[in-house]
């Protein structure tokens, strides 16, 4: 094979600190009370990951039910769950040990104040997307929350004349998208109560930068990671928005599109924050394999330094 030259790194790529986070408190958990641990829900959304806790002891649930001994712990996973999960672990009296990422933390905090406060709460999202159920699960007043996910649902969301609304987002969206809708309902509500900053992670940002900059340079981007993975997808969706002729979501050197990289001469690779770094390294190895003398470009859009303690 022939053809391909130049391959663009994305930096930052692959795990971020709150999946790095969830997976250091399973496999605390392993190491202190051997197996089997339970997980409510997939820690993180990687096939790979997923597949390396369960064959050491990890078993995943999607209902306490499913529990086949009371006595083990059980690991929330890092999109967070509806309070009446935790409240339902407390009345089994489960060891129960949450790995909800602490910038998700932070968004069920404000949707607790918003609610208490009276408004009318605007949750831009995927509702069948475990964070987001795990959001709205804060609060009671379900009949003053109201879930969207694009600019059109927003221009004929009809809330009560006069009333103060809030919003919150999901943390994994699209960057962009989720402006766009916030705008729109800034332009909508005259008291929009909106969390400082932006809801949107600090490393759904970065990689969603990344990628922008790689798919600028290249002809085609592959982002590794699996298809359940939201901010993986929108890392795939910003390629295609920026630039790039084709983008491929993969979930590992196995998926490669090989018909389809004979006719590129640069190449974009990046990882979704649940992806494991080694992914990436397998992907590389098999390309150098079939093309043998690539050139590697590192693309650096911001440095990553941040830790969240378990």
């Amino acid at each position: 094979m022939a053809g391909l030259c130049d391959i663009y790194l994305a930096v930052p790529r692959g795990f971020c600190a709150g999946v790095k986070r969830a997976i250091s408190l399973v496999e605390k958990a392993l190491e202190d009370y051997g197996a089997p641990v339970y997980v409510r829900h997939e820690i993180v959304h990687n096939r790979h990951v997923v597949e390396n806790l369960r064959q050491r002891g990890v078993v995943f649930i999607e209902d306490f039910d499913e529990i086949k001994d009371d006595s083990r712990p059980v690991i929330l996973s890092a999109h967070g769950v509806p309070k009446a999960v935790e409240t339902e672990a407390a009345r089994r009296k489960l060891t129960v040990i949450d790995a909800t990422c602490p910038l998700v933390a932070k968004v069920h905090r404000q949707i607790r104040k918003l609610a208490e406060e009276g408004r009318e709460i605007v949750v831009i999202g995927k509702k069948e997307h475990p964070e987001i159920i795990g959001t709205v699960g804060q609060v009671d007043c379900q009949d003053r929350v109201h879930i969207i996910n694009s600019v059109n649902e927003a221009l004929t969301l009809n809330l009560p004349s006069g009333c103060k609304a809030g919003v919150v987002t999901q943390t994994t969206l699209a960057v962009d998208d989720a402006e766009y809708i916030t705008a729109c309902l800034r332009r909508k509500f005259n008291e929009l109560a909106e969390q400082k900053g932006s809801d949107i992670c600090y490393a759904t940002t970065f990689r969603q930068k990344a990628v922008r900059e790689i798919a600028a340079k290249a002809d085609g981007v592959i982002v590794i990671g699996s298809k359940n993975s939201s901010n993986s997808k929108h890392l795939q969706q910003t390629a295609l928005q920026n630039g790039a002729a084709k983008a491929w979501l993969i979930d590992d050197a196995d998926e490669l599109p090989w018909p389809e990289l004979e006719n590129l001469n640069s190449l974009g690779i990046s990882a979704g924050a649940s992806a494991p770094e080694y992914l990436v390294d397998e992907v590389i190895a098999e390309l150098k394999k079939h093309y043998k003398n690539l050139k590697i470009h590192d693309i650096i859009v911001a440095e990553e330094n941040i830790e969240f303690k378990n």
